[in-house]
């Protein structure tokens, strides 16, 4: 069971647009689907589709898609 702060926290990743899912994995343990599963649970219906709209094919959003040489985002603990 996450915290508050670790839900939060999670929350503010996946919106951002440079921290990939993986990132997210390797912190807290939820892969791609277990992310769409909170943020779907945590957000307003709303605010659900527009985060879904940003990251959708968001090449920044997975690793493997990301254009060689970029491998961190500005954070140093992802």
């Amino acid at each position: 069971m996450l915290s508050s702060h670790e839900t939060s926290r999670i929350i503010e990743m996946a919106w951002e647009d440079r921290t990939p899912f993986e990132a997210i994995e390797h912190l807290y343990g939820l892969n791609e689907s277990n992310v769409i599963k909170l943020m779907r649970n945590s957000l307003k219906h709303s605010s659900f589709k527009l985060w879904r709209a940003r990251v959708s094919g968001r090449k920044t959003k997975h690793l493997k898609l990301r254009p060689e040489g970029t491998d961190r985002a500005y954070c140093p603990t992802q």
